[in-house]
């Protein structure tokens, strides 16, 4: 597996939690609720409710004959039948515990129109909810049932055209010093085992209240230019990359065709430590990794330890 499938695919296994300043104009989504003891715990039932569920909304679906609508939604009913699931014997309200309560709003849920026609919010019978994963899918969804594209604003009206969001402030992917040299290696940012790379649209520590979209434990800092990948995309140039941001505030993109997101759109990146400072700008390298850095695998994969990595001359 790729060392960037790895720290992505991450969340899923230790379900970790995202961001600083760069980019464009606002924009996000999310969502509340009640209850106790849900997916926002470090361990027990309400996390392990929320790995089985992540588990077969984002990657295990079709395997588990159960099929997505184009939004990406589940019936209940079925999923509740789903081996990690139905072993829990969950309860309709720890079922919406664990998704109004995941700390990273990983989950939404609505009434389902053919079982539920009056669509109450009352019911708890399961055949009449629809529940999906807001993003980090690797089965293969049509991002334009699940997610809003990110848009320039029209130039003979300035509005943003209807269904679409602004490109946020600020974009930003979080990675590792271990990932950093085969990022810069492989030209820049691939979606690997997922359908989109992802990106955050703050840090985990700002004020703006960010939930989702990288790792607390993030020590690169990959701040992308969008707006300067929308205008290319307008002008045919840039290989068209879409944006796209999903109901939790997460950015999303497949890339370009080769599906990648390429170093030139790279407007900074930074090292999270006050010891590592700016490696890349404008696209172009500026620094190395500084000699005798500690690298260590993400938490979770690998071994920790080792030095160094594109550090010094070449």
């Amino acid at each position: 597996m790729d060392p960037e499938e790895i720290a992505d695919r991450m969340e899923d296994v230790a379900l970790g939690g995202g961001r600083a300043s760069r980019g464009g104009k606002g924009g996000r989504g999310g969502r509340s609720g009640g209850g106790g003891g849900g997916g926002s715990s470090r361990g027990g039932r309400g996390v392990q409710l929320s790995k089985a569920l992540s588990r077969l909304l984002r990657h295990q679906a079709g395997s588990a004959g159960i099929d997505l609508d184009k939004e990406g939604y589940a019936p209940l009913d079925k999923v509740l039948q789903y081996g990690p699931v139905r072993s829990l014997h969950p309860t309709f309200s720890e079922v919406l515990q664990a998704v109004r309560e995941s700390d990273k709003q990983r989950f939404a849920i609505k009434p389902n129109p053919s079982t539920n026609p009056s669509l109450d919010e009352t019911s708890t019978e399961p055949s009449h909810w629809l529940i999906r994963a807001n993003q980090g899918h690797s089965i293969k969804l049509d991002s334009e049932g699940l997610l809003k594209p990110i848009a320039l604003p029209s130039p003979q009206t300035g509005e943003i055209p209807e269904g679409s969001v602004p490109i946020p402030e600020v974009v930003v992917h979080g990675t590792y010093f271990a990932f950093w040299p085969k990022i810069v290696e492989s030209g820049g940012l691939k979606p690997m085992g997922r359908n989109h790379v992802h990106f955050s649209i703050g840090l985990p520590e700002d004020k703006s209240g960010v939930i989702s979209g990288m790792r607390k434990d993030a020590e690169v800092l990959v701040y992308v230019d969008v707006e300067k990948s929308l205008r290319e995309a307008e002008a045919g140039d840039g290989g068209g990359i879409k944006w796209w941001m999903s109901e939790n505030g997460v950015v999303l993109t497949e890339g370009d065709k080769d599906g990648l997101v390429p170093t030139r759109l790279f407007r900074e990146v930074v090292g999270r430590q006050q010891d590592v400072g700016v490696l890349m700008r404008d696209g172009e390298e500026v620094a190395y990794l500084p000699e005798g850095l500690k690298i260590r695998a993400p938490h979770g994969k690998g071994r920790g330890g080792g030095k160094g990595g594109r550090g010094g001359k070449r």
